[in-house]
């Protein structure tokens, strides 16, 4: 006769066992939700809350919603640098930039359909939208910051300064009072030609110096309102426009210069007492690393929301930094981030290109601006 009792305590035995051994498995995953590779094509779920929204400083907390995943909206082995998000509230759709093909494409709302908006696209880098809803872009290609207008035609904002050509229109914004529009010129784009050759110049330096400036729109004058930065990229205004925030990418070319984002003062059309908000630099995995921020946005309540990149996993993704400049957050991508922007019916939804993709997730804030 079998020995019931014993099988039955050794079924319990290894069933325990075997309970034991999936927790302590389940528990290694969500501790390094990087062991096992996460599938961005949206076939299998995310188990919430989502373990790439990182929480470093309880302050944000209140903005990782524990019911939304990221997701990847849109991906192509034919888009080869994807940048410049930039949504239209009328419209219910988002446009970016894909530099080196030279096109701006376009996710729609209503159903998720992505097309081709513009071919060409003067290889544009960033874009807005005034507060009249017409579409600025930086064109790299025509070196110049060039406005789409309602009746289909195009205006010329900026193309020069002091008598000499600029070197490449970067990324904009636009001030609600005068309608003015504040652009950087990093010089990316006249530096090297799209063969991936040194253009013009023939070293780092481009033909202007690299500078931050301002259009008034009205008189069609364009000022430089700073030039202490060595590389401005990215940038957008505080809630209250009182302070404009620029990312710093110099690093890329020159050695000495930090990989920081830089904050000055608005005093009327001119800026002041230009500083570091925050250093790029982060810890991961026990060593200290630092990459670049690009694209930025700044939400309601004052936070910068940074795109990040160039180091890899842990890093890559988007970084958020509270007013006073503490980081507090990440978001985190399998690919380079390269720029933001709040958009959505309600503005509450975080859009983001990563290098051949475009991403999106639902946050517990608002973008401070339109677009």
């Amino acid at each position: 006769m079998k020995n019931t009792s014993a099988l039955s305590f050794c079924n319990r035995r290894s069933f325990f066992a075997a309970a034991t051994s999936l927790a302590a498995t389940a528990a290694a995953i969500a501790a390094s939700p990087k062991a096992v590779p996460r599938d961005w094509t949206g076939k299998l779920p995310v188990r919430y809350p989502d373990p790439d929204i990182v929480v470093l400083d309880d302050r944000f907390k209140k903005y990782k919603l524990g019911n939304t995943p990221i997701q990847r909206l849109y991906h192509s082995d034919k888009m080869l640098w994807a940048e410049g998000p930039a949504w239209n509230g009328v419209g219910r759709y988002l446009l970016w930039s894909d530099i080196p093909n030279n096109v701006q494409m376009r996710w729609l709302e209503e159903d998720g359909h992505v097309s081709v908006l513009r071919n060409p696209a003067g290889h544009s880098n960033g874009n807005t939208f005034d507060y009249e809803g017409r579409q600025i872009a930086c064109e790299h290609g025509n070196r110049r910051v060039l406005r789409y207008e309602h009746n289909g035609g195009q205006t010329v904002l900026a193309d020069k300064f002091g008598g000499k050509q600029l070197n490449a229109p970067n990324d904009a914004v636009v001030h609600p009072t005068d309608g003015s529009v504040w652009f950087t010129d990093p010089g990316y784009g006249s530096l090297m030609n799209y063969e991936g050759n040194l253009a013009e110049t023939g070293s780092v330096q481009p033909t202007q110096k690299e500078a931050i400036y301002r259009i008034d729109v009205k008189s069609g004058k364009t000022e430089k309102v700073a030039d202490d930065i060595f590389k401005p990229n990215g940038l957008c205004f505080s809630p209250d426009y009182k302070k404009l925030y620029v990312a710093d990418t110099g690093a890329s070319h020159y050695p000495d210069a930090p990989k920081n984002i830089k904050v000055w003062d608005v005093d009327g059309a001119k800026l002041k007492n230009g500083r570091q908000f925050v250093s790029m630099e982060l810890e991961v995995d026990g060593k200290k690393v630092a990459g670049f921020a690009d694209g930025i946005r700044a939400d309601k309540d004052g936070n910068i929301w940074a795109s990040a990149g160039w180091v890899g996993d842990g890093y890559d993704g988007v970084q958020i930094f509270s007013p006073d400049g503490t980081r507090i957050g990440q978001i985190l991508l399998p690919e380079i981030c390269s720029n933001v922007c709040f958009g959505g019916t309600r503005r509450n939804r975080l859009f983001m290109t990563g290098s051949s993709s475009l991403y999106a997730v639902y946050v517990e804030t608002r973008g401070a601006h339109i677009t």
